[in-house]
């Protein structure tokens, strides 16, 4: 079995969205659980960036911006959700945002849930785009 990318890195950020949810259970809008995330991914020295705009593009030509949640250590995409269950909706979009912005590991993470949800999601399509790295 092949070694997952930033697997590491992954594990600490899922650790990190594990606290949050054992601290503030569920209920709130997912504004709340962003900022408390923020909090505990600083904590752990990671470098991020929250609501990072990043282009879209389609064939080589921008066509949009959107914002991602958490852009951690210029790798790794987080995409969070405070919903009662994550429907395969959820996890088109997050797969699709990936391969829009040229990553190739995203997290998708729902607090709504009794039990803290989370994707990991891979990208093979691509290479990264030269104006997110």
């Amino acid at each position: 079995m092949r070694e997952l990318q930033y697997r590491e890195l992954t594990q600490k950020i899922i650790g990190c969205a594990m606290k949050v949810h054992s601290k503030l259970g569920t209920g709130f809008q997912e504004v709340v659980y962003q900022r408390a995330l923020d909090i505990e991914i600083k904590r752990e020295n990671l470098n991020c960036v929250r609501e990072k705009e990043m282009k879209i593009f389609y064939e080589d030509k921008e066509i949009g911006t959107r914002r991602v949640d958490f852009f951690i250590e210029g790798k790794v995409m987080v995409e969070l959700k405070a919903l009662t269950n994550l429907e395969s909706v959820h996890l088109a979009q997050a797969l699709n945002y990936l391969e829009s912005y040229g990553l190739k590991v995203g997290l998708l993470i729902n607090f709504g849930a009794q039990s803290l949800q989370f994707k990991r999601i891979h990208n093979n399509k691509q290479q990264a785009h030269p104006s997110i790295v």
